[in-house]
């Protein structure tokens, strides 16, 4: 697996480097800037870029409008966003910007490696990690518009799982149901939801981008 960093901070930048190799992966960028994570996504064409949101000079939102940027230039491009903060407004556009696996973590709630290179593998195989916190925030402001108003208190526990990256029987355990609960749930999900029948992966990361980016 092909991964470009871009994080300001050399501790943190050379410690993920560093991490990440350990487990196999290849770095093939590790920049401090979001021009260089630009550069290095056109010429390295990574299976996934790890983006922290603020990047030189201001620190405020370079590192997620060169990760939206890099998704216009390399459609369906994975991100995994790390942040110190909760960036509820460029969350959303990031989950607004199409296909492609999607992650955001926060710094401070990454307890290990392996949870973190997990994280990374399922965002680069098109799937999705989000912190619950990241969460709790954007649906604090979740309309209930349109087809997500039909989703029963049950059907958003189970997705606001799905949107953790867990799998069915994650998904089960954590709610103390069976798997078959959890596959039906998931199908009057996908049904509400208006999402016909395809790869069902590809079918989770849909529901969680409608859920999330509404």
């Amino acid at each position: 697996m092909r991964i470009v960093i871009a994080e300001d901070l050399f501790l943190l930048r050379d410690g993920l480097t560093r991490m990440l190799q350990a487990h196999g992966l290849q770095i093939t960028a590790a920049v401090d800037n979001g021009a260089d994570l630009l550069a290095a996504v056109a010429a390295d064409q990574p299976d996934v870029a790890i983006v922290d949101v603020r990047l030189p000079p201001t620190f405020t939102d370079e590192g997620i409008r060169a990760a939206l940027a890099a998704r216009r230039e390399v459609p369906g491009l994975p991100v995994l966003v790390l942040s110190q903060y909760v960036e509820q407004l460029y969350a959303r556009e990031l989950l607004a910007s199409g296909s492609g696996g999607i992650g955001y973590l926060l710094k401070d709630r990454v307890f290990d490696s392996g949870q973190f290179v997990d994280a990374v593998r399922r965002v680069a195989a098109g799937g999705t990690a989000m912190d619950p916190e990241v969460i709790a925030r954007l649906l604090a402001r979740n309309t209930g518009d349109g087809n997500l108003a039909a989703l029963s208190p049950r059907e958003r526990e189970v997705l606001a799982l799905m949107a953790e990256g867990r799998s069915n029987a994650a998904i089960a355990q954590r709610l103390v149901i069976t798997e078959r609960a959890v596959a039906k749930h998931t199908a009057s999900i996908f049904g509400k939801l208006d999402l016909h029948p395809s790869d069902d992966d590809n079918r989770r990361v849909l529901a969680v981008l409608a859920y999330l980016g509404s």
